[in-house]
């Protein structure tokens, strides 16, 4: 069976798409302030990827046929928030919309009521 050129394209193109997104592409370099605040940039990363591609006509002598083939990727960065130490506190402040469902809504709301739950149970825990 012939190998097809399209599989090697392919593959160079995804190892070149793995080289560009890092970790630290989504979680950035922590940025410490004078004040000793530590801000830590999160991203949103999508990928698009597709290809194709066509032998044309009869083998040549080599038994090689023709080949045309391409392909294209698509990367696009949204910053998304900074998490916020302080005081051995983390939050975490967005910089996207706010949520525009119910669903959405709940889904932010998670790390503050976590934080509230946390905050009453050390207050429970306590002598009084």
């Amino acid at each position: 069976m012939d190998k097809n050129p399209i599989g090697e394209l392919m593959q160079t193109t995804m190892d070149n798409v793995k080289n560009m997104l890092k970790v630290d592409t989504v979680v950035g370099d922590p940025i410490v302030t004078p004040d000793g605040i530590t801000l830590v940039p999160i991203s949103k990363i999508s990928v698009g990827f597709g290809g194709g591609g066509v032998e044309f006509g009869n083998a040549k002598a080599s038994g090689e046929r023709p080949y045309g083939g391409g392909n294209a990727t698509g990367v696009k960065i949204d910053p998304i928030g900074f998490l916020v130490i302080k005081d051995g506190t983390v939050r975490m402040v967005n910089v996207t919309p706010p949520a525009s469902n119910t669903v959405d809504r709940i889904i932010d709301m998670v790390p503050q009521v976590i934080d509230r739950v946390d905050a009453f149970i050390s207050k429970q825990k306590q002598p009084k």
